[in-house]
């Protein structure tokens, strides 16, 4: 005989489970479109693989989670894909999410299954992956992926198997039911699970109420070292912690797993779900529900095809709208008021009670608590419900979550008793989802600023990054720039030197001409003026470059302005020279070729001096204007230094020696300008 333990609290509410059970289990049949939801599970929302149009077959995945914890969803039956759309689902809050509406064909055709004949032969990982293809979740709770489950933590050994078929709550006879006409299917289904967790115990809890059950699963398991154990029926036996409680005499820590003692639960759907995934192929795609109470003529449990509307399951059942007072899904300790029946079974839909107002009345107005301490007397979880009551109500969540407030499995134990009908789980419930949300903008939050720290750290790196390379490209640019100016100084000597050297060829050039002419017989030969327009040319030619080069400099600021301004003027005169000495050929020619020879006898003339060119009128204008243009730059080169130094920025010192250099040409416009004003002076006689 296993020992067994207690829990405390609990409580003994009216069973109503014979309505049910009556008869065997029926089918739903084929309804007109079936609602498939994308999210039927704790995780991720699944993600569509069909489109609307698309031809699909029965057991064909149509919906896939591709990251994060989830399992698929596959069609219950060939058909079309209508559509992708919101609509209601089954929740509490009445909400709408993606759903994927399918309209049957009636053909009923299965796509290729895969069974698996020996699943010994294959490694652990390998039949997870098959459980988690086939789409199974919890079918008795919150719907957590089943092959998650069954993979604990590397460091939690699971000793103890618990099946639970406890089936606790009032109404409710789905696993009743289940293990009545399909307890080899249980069987099968606990014996992977133990393959895959290696136990040293494997246990099937069912309460003491559900003898035909007990009978059936002990014939299943006979033989084997499963135990089949009843236990006394108290709700919330079936609870998960207190169920473990009860048969191991542990407690899971608050905020643990049940992994964390060594022990894990898994419901009796969920195990016949198991066993059709391995020795069928056939994913997660009907489950027993329950439908009963007062308002249907024929309650009972059917297998349903996941996605069949509610109002399909009430039809069968022969529901009489007129005699309900309020719809429940699930049962009525922990389920909630259905308001609209479109909404479809879902893997984790185990109930749906049509009740009239005398199965269960409309509660009474809240009232005053009387601080009777009832609620804390049948809490299984040992918390203070009254204290929870008062902080979520005040909106005190912090010390709500002090009093262990996650705790709460939602039993409605405390709600059940209340003299004062303060519907206490659902200020639980409210607190529990305020708490989430606010964990979840305080998450977003959390990201958010990660990401704006991130981005600032990458924008300095790149900020440092540019001025490097800022940096390198001012020290090439200079390095340019020096190497510019080198050369433009070496070109202006290598000028200046082979000007200088051709100058003086042409003036030994014209001094020989001169003696030869002077020794030479009276009929002189005629001057060639080819060479000296070649010089001319080539005179002309250098002062361009070195006006362009001159441009460029002052363009770029440069440091040999000064020099090449000099070679410019060097330049201006010795194309005059060569002027002047083209035209003095011209004339001698010209006077040659008009007889102007000398007589007979006679000696021929020395030419004459070339008179002194009369000095130049100087341009007070071109100068005033050149130092109207040294004065502005000067003012603009002073207004760049001063807004650098107000942004204490890294050319002051660059400025500086543009705002000295410009002082320099200023100074340098004014003397020339006061020098041609004297000029002007002293030759009109002012």
């Amino acid at each position: 005989m296993t020992q067994l333990w207690s829990f405390p609290g609990g409580i003994h509410p009216a069973e109503n489970k014979h309505q049910s059970t009556n008869g065997p289990i029926r089918s739903a049949g084929l309804p007109e479109r079936l609602v498939l939801p994308l999210q039927q599970h704790i995780g991720e929302p699944a993600e569509p693989v069909v489109q609307p149009g698309d031809q699909v077959l029965k057991g064909q995945k149509i919906a896939d989670v591709t990251a994060g914890m989830g399992v698929p969803v596959h069609a219950p039956t060939s058909g079309t894909i209508v559509s992708i759309e919101r609509l209601p689902v089954p929740h509490p809050s009445g909400m709408a999410d993606w759903c994927i509406v399918l309209e049957p064909d009636g053909d009923d055709a299965w796509c290729e299954l895969r069974p698996i004949a020996d699943y010994h032969s294959l490694d652990r990982e390998a039949v997870l992956d098959r459980i988690r293809d086939a789409g199974i979740s919890g079918m008795g709770g919150a719907g957590f992926p089943t092959n998650i489950k069954l993979r604990p933590p590397r460091d939690r050994n699971v000793s103890t198997l618990i099946l639970n078929g406890a089936e606790c709550e009032p109404y409710i006879t789905a696993d009743d039911m289940a293990m009545r006409e399909r307890a080899n299917e249980v069987q099968k289904g606990l014996k992977i699970m133990a393959w895959i967790l290696r136990p040293e115990r494997c246990v099937v809890a069912i309460e003491d109420n559900k003898p035909e059950a007990i009978e059936a699963m002990r014939k299943a398991t006979e033989g084997t070292q499963t135990e089949v154990v009843v236990i006394p029926t108290q709700y919330p036996s079936g609870g998960e912690k207190q169920l473990i409680q009860i048969l191991t005499g542990m407690e899971v820590p608050s905020g643990g797993i049940p992994a964390d003692i060594g022990v894990m639960c898994q419901n009796v759907g969920t195990a016949i779900a198991v066993s059709r995934a391995i020795y069928r192929g056939e994913p997660l795609i009907s489950r027993v529900t329950t439908v009963t109470g007062a308002g249907v003529s024929e309650p009972g449990n059917f297998d349903a095809l996941i996605g069949t509307p509610i109002r399909h399951l009430l039809t069968l059942a022969g529901f009489d709208k007129s005699r309900i007072n309020r719809l429940i899904l699930g049962g009525p300790m922990m389920g909630y008021t259905l308001e609209d029946t479109a909404v479809p079974v879902v893997k984790t839909t185990n109930c749906v009670i049509a009740a009239t107002e005398s199965e269960l009345p409309t509660p009474p107005p809240e009232q005053p608590c009387i601080r009777c301490g009832m609620c804390a007397e049948v809490c299984p979880m040992e918390l203070l419900p009254q204290q929870l009551f008062w902080h979520a109500k005040a909106q005190d969540f912090d010390r709500a979550e002090h009093l262990n407030l996650f705790d709460c499995i939602e039993c409605g134990a405390c709600s059940y008793v209340c003299p004062s009908s303060i519907p206490l789980v659902q200020y639980y419930r409210y607190a529990k989802g305020e708490i989430r949300t606010q964990r979840a903008e305080q998450l977003k939050a959390d990201r958010a600023r990660e990401r704006f720290e991130a981005r600032q750290a990458r924008l300095e790196r790149e900020q440092e990054e540019k001025e490097l390379r800022r940096k390198e490209r001012a020290r090439a640019a200079a390095e340019a720039q020096q190497k510019k100016k080198a050369e433009a100084e070496q070109a202006v000597a290598d000028g200046d030197a082979k000007d200088e050297r051709s100058a003086k060829a042409a003036m030994v050039q014209q001094a020989l001409e001169r003696k030869k002419a002077s020794t030479a017989t009276p009929a002189p030969e005629k001057p060639d003026t080819g060479d000296l327009e070649k010089q001319l040319d080539q005179a002309r030619s250098k002062l361009e470059t070195m006006e362009g080069m001159l441009e460029e400099a002052r363009a770029a600021e440069a440091d040999n302005v000064e020099k090449l301004e000099r070679a410019v003027a060097k330049n201006v005169d010795r194309v005059k020279r060569a002027e002047q000495a083209l035209a003095e050929a011209r004339n001698s020619t010209a006077g040659a070729a008009e007889g102007e020879s000398p007589t007979d006898g006679q000696q021929p003339r020395a030419p004459e001096a070339p008179t002194t060119a009369p000095a130049e009128v100087p341009d007070l204008d071109a100068l005033q204007k050149q130092l109207d243009q040294a004065r502005d730059k000067l003012d603009k080169m002073t207004g760049m230094l001063a807004d650098e130094r107000e942004a204490d920025g890294d050319n002051v010192e660059k400025f500086e020696r543009a705002v000295a250099k410009n002082e320099v040409r200023v100074q340098r416009a004014e003397e020339a300008l006061a020098e041609a004003r004297k000029q002007l002076a002293t030759e009109t006689g002012e």
